[in-house]
């Protein structure tokens, strides 16, 4: 009986060892667990980064504050800017240093659309799309901006009816190699050769700024020929050309410029700026920085996201004023 007895105390106490042994384990699992749900970070931040052609361009400056609008409501973005001043080397070197930096997604407005191939390159070597915007080009994942012949169709139509179907017309074009000045002067070329009496009789490149656009527009004056309109391709040169106007003390000719920023707007409303028209640097802003977010998370996006443009004339000015207040 005894033997038996110590037997039974034996095994009771192997019992409960093994119990306890058990336990201890499956309380250590339990706390690494908890430990490893506390210390994962599920949250990722995406880097969009913006390859931007020129700070100094006051419409664009619009442009690149739209995006940061846009990237600081979303809790998951970060977007990183860089100037390539206007110069394409620059640009370059600022998209080697935006892949370096590993971003999710590259936003560009390419200072010479005809020069993409390296960008696109890099980018698919990379593994990072690339979005397009304002100035279009080919190799993009995805474009994002105006049609610009369609300004330049809207803007001449304007004009040839200011001018009752007849005179002759000067165009101001923007910088050689701009998909936007070969675009917007095609436009205007297309309308132009609808009516008969309409006759366009000189071309020169303004290059966007408005201290060249004055210097041409002078040239212009002084050559004798009669003119009716001057028709600009962006309005920094159009306020160039009233400038060159002004000096001269002529206010007969018609200007004409595109974008409506804030400063042409007050020349619209002075009464000498006849026409522009409004290309919206907080729409391709903001939906630039939407279409990177989807390309860098996977989600689906339209290859072409259109943001239309507007005719400003006196009628309507303010309305267009309050938009950059």
């Amino acid at each position: 009986m005894k033997k038996l007895l110590s037997l039974v105390l034996i095994i009771s106490l192997m019992s409960i060892w093994v119990v306890g042994c058990g336990g201890k384990d499956n309380v250590d699992e339990g706390n690494n667990a908890k430990d490893n749900v506390n210390t994962t970070d599920t949250t990722k931040k995406y880097k969009i980064g913006v390859a931007g052609s020129s700070f100094a361009d006051k419409w664009q400056t619009y442009l690149y504050d739209a995006i940061k609008e846009e990237a600081d409501s979303q809790d998951d973005v970060e977007a990183i800017f860089t100037d390539a001043k206007d110069d394409s080397s620059i640009q370059i070197a600022n998209m080697e240093n935006l892949i370096a930096q590993k971003v999710d997604a590259i936003i560009v407005v390419m200072v010479d659309t005809e020069g993409a191939k390296p960008y696109v390159k890099m980018c698919e070597e990379a593994g990072i799309p690339l979005i397009g915007v304002n100035r279009t080009f080919e190799g993009a994942d995805v474009y994002v901006g105006s049609e610009s012949i369609q300004a330049g169709l809207m803007q001449m139509e304007h004009v040839v009816k200011l001018l009752g179907e007849k005179g002759n017309i000067c165009i101001l074009e923007g910088a050689p190699g701009y998909e936007a000045a070969v675009q917007r002067t095609a436009g205007n070329i297309e309308i132009a050769d609808k009516y008969e009496g309409i006759n366009i009789i000189r071309q020169d490149t303004g290059k966007w700024d408005r201290a060249k656009g004055m210097e041409v527009a002078e040239n212009w004056l002084q050559s004798g020929e009669e003119i009716d309109a001057i028709v600009a391709n962006n309005d920094e040169m159009a306020i160039g050309a009233i400038r060159a106007l002004e000096a001269v003390g002529n206010t007969d000719i018609v200007v004409a410029g595109i974008d409506a920023t804030l400063d042409a707007l007050e020349y619209v409303k002075a009464g000498t700026l006849d026409v522009t028209v409004f290309q919206s640097p907080f729409g391709q802003g903001s939906e630039s920085l939407k279409a990177a977010l989807k390309m860098a998370k996977g989600e689906k996006v339209e290859e072409v996201v259109w943001v239309p443009f507007e005719i400003v004339n006196k009628d309507n000015v303010d309305e267009y004023i309050a938009k950059w207040e």
